[in-house]
């Protein structure tokens, strides 16, 4: 028996006459995802079907595509000819021995002599008698098999549903940079965003040599998981060190979280416009540090030049709840590695948490700003992923 692989779509349904944009972003996603891979893809009934693969590579292709942001569900399905027999022989191979069950049949081949009802209830006192301990339970039964007739004299027989990434097709949000830092906030809000469709780049900050190199080899390993669901993505990595020392030499110390913040802002302002990106995206959550106030936040973002949009994906999150999807996205194990990142280098003993502007400008007043600045941007290095 033929197997092939059944992708299902959910909230493109909902786009009306745009749909045919988002299928077309959503089936270029998953042939991207399946590179590699010798493969057809065939559109059925607003779904799509994957067969003429190797069935030895069936788990690593199935982890591919539950990595793409649109598929709903996916599920490995038997293809036969249509015919009781065929479809019995198929219903057997994915069958359990014993427990409760229900099989559920479509009907789209309305040609065929058996109803949906019909055949359910044939295929079923099949498989009863060939597994005598099964038992009939139509309302909650252990496990379910579908039965699917399709127009063109075959079937299609399938038990799981696989749950899929959900969301929409990575492409069709605009493009945003996420300030990847190698904590555990920074990757969920970064998968959270492309999980709506964004495009997403990364920027990270680095204090080298107040911090090592294993720092930098942990970002880019967590942009690589990144990578695994969004697609093709550039990595910048800055260098802050001097802007890091010269606030400690002329700064209160107080100050140094919010002023660097203020500085990543701009530097990431300065890398999306070059490279026409709609917004920023950062890990803040609401209240988590002290840095992560209202007064703290509208300080970051006062430092823009233009009105370039800000997301915070997390805002109204709580650490246990970033912690579990971090575990869920494969990011977690990365980001506790115990390599620091710069903002733990001249981490004041009591920052300031509620800033106030005129305070702010007025600490950053006993900076060379934009000197400052060109020489972070001289530091730029861009990784392709």
């Amino acid at each position: 028996m033929k197997k092939v692989i059944i992708l299902r779509y959910s909230e493109i349904y909902l786009k009306g006459t745009n749909r045919g944009y988002f299928e077309k972003m959503l089936i270029n996603n998953i042939e991207k995802s399946l590179k590699g891979f010798q493969h057809e893809i065939h559109r059925e009934m607003g779904r799509y079907l994957v067969e003429g693969f190797n069935e030895e590579s069936l788990d690593e292709i199935l982890d591919r595509l539950k990595k793409v942001f649109g598929v709903h569900t996916i599920s490995v399905a038997a293809r036969v000819e249509t015919g009781v027999d065929q479809i019995f022989e198929a219903c057997k191979e994915i069958c359990r021995q014993s427990g409760s069950f229900k099989v559920f049949c479509h009907r789209a081949d309305k040609s065929f002599e058996l109803t949906s009802m019909e055949l359910a209830a044939e295929i079923g006192g099949k498989l009863i008698e060939a597994f005598p301990q099964l038992t009939v339970d139509l309302r909650n039964p252990s496990f379910t098999i579908n039965i699917d007739i399709r127009e063109n004299k075959t079937s299609l027989v399938f038990g799981e549903y696989i749950k899929g990434a959900d969301g929409m097709p990575v492409g069709t949000a605009g493009k945003g940079l996420l300030l990847l830092s190698g904590g555990i906030d920074s990757p969920v809000a970064g998968h959270m965003i492309a999980r709506r469709g964004m495009t997403v780049d990364c920027i990270h900050f680095h204090s080298y040599p107040y911090t090592n190199l294993q720092a930098k080899e942990k970002v880019i390993e967590l942009a690589h998981v990144l990578n695994s669901y969004t697609g093709k993505m550039n990595l910048y990595i800055v260098s802050v060190t001097a802007i890091q020392e010269a606030i400690h030499k002329n700064c209160s110390p107080d100050y140094m979280v919010t002023l660097l913040r203020r500085f990543m802002m701009r530097i990431a302002e300065r890398i999306a416009k070059r490279e026409k990106i709609n917004c920023i995206i950062t890990g803040e959550s609401l209240g988590q540090v002290a840095s992560q106030t209202i007064e703290g936040m509208n300080s970051s973002q006062n430092a823009f030049e233009s009105s370039i949009v800000v997301l915070r994906p997390l805002c109204g999150f709580d650490k246990d709840e970033i912690i579990e999807r971090a575990k869920a996205i494969g990011t977690y194990d990365i980001s506790i590695q115990p390599y620091e990142d710069c903002c733990t280098v001249f981490l004041p003993r009591h920052p300031v948490i509620r800033p106030a502007i005129e305070d702010v400008k007025a600490e950053e007043s006993k900076l060379p700003v934009d000197e400052l600045i060109a020489g972070a941007m001289k530091t730029l290095e861009t990784i392709k992923l």
